[in-house]
């Protein structure tokens, strides 16, 4: 019987919500490659560094929060991990093996993010404009909204000039913030699954096989 505990235990995790969800890149034709994202990885946790003016369109909030900033960052993450002042064994196993709430890191990068986040590993990926406007279009869709159709901020952020905000779907270990940035990627029409890249290295191994702007790579 006890056998029996794993499996279900697994199966419950499998059923719970695993969003945000990717979202279906429709192909426009011929388009160059002339929109610069950065993908930054912090160690254990990437995120996405964009330019600020479309999202901020999306979700003008942003634009109150972080006006003139020329790129912004966005990670996703358990809640209570990511905004907690010290890290305990308790909160890495709850956030592990446990689905629970999720918020976005968003912040103010001043210049581009190889130069900003120069003790991170950092890739440059180039996009089609149809394919950026349907990452921009995830990372957006990732937010949670009010019942005024607006983002929540929640504690300020972790560095720099940043800030927190509520986001849908749950966080565990099947749902990590790596496979966040791979269902991001997979959103701009990239060939990768994201059931497969839960951890950074696999996000920022997988990045040095495009040849997407040259592929700068840099740490």
């Amino acid at each position: 019987m006890n056998s029996f505990i794993p499996i279900i235990f697994f199966a419950l995790l499998s059923a719970c919500s695993s969003g945000p969800n990717s979202v279906e890149y429709i192909a426009q034709g011929f388009e160059e490659k002339n929109r610069e994202i950065y993908i930054a990885s912090h160690g254990w946790h990437t995120g996405f560094v964009i330019p600020a003016e479309l999202i901020q369109e999306y979700l003008p909030q942003l634009k109150e929060r972080f006006n003139h900033t020329p790129y912004l960052e966005f990670g996703w993450g358990d809640k209570g991990f990511y905004q907690a002042k010290e890290i305990t064994a308790g909160l890495t196993l709850k956030a592990l093996f446990w689905p629970t709430e999720t918020v976005i890191h968003a912040v103010a990068v001043p210049q581009t993010a190889d130069k900003y986040f120069s003790n991170s590993e950092v890739s440059k990926v180039c996009l089609k404009k149809s394919q950026y406007q349907a990452l921009v279009q995830f990372i957006a869709n990732s937010f949670k909204k009010n019942q005024n159709n607006k983002i929540i901020p929640l504690k300020k952020g972790i560095y720099g000039n940043s800030q927190f905000y509520q986001s849908l779907g749950d966080f565990y270990f099947l749902n990590t913030c790596n496979k966040w940035t791979a269902k991001g990627l997979q959103s701009a029409g990239m060939d990768i699954s994201p059931n497969f890249k839960l951890t950074a290295d696999s996000i920022m191994k997988y990045l040095t096989t495009q040849s997407n702007c040259l592929n700068e790579h840099s740490k």
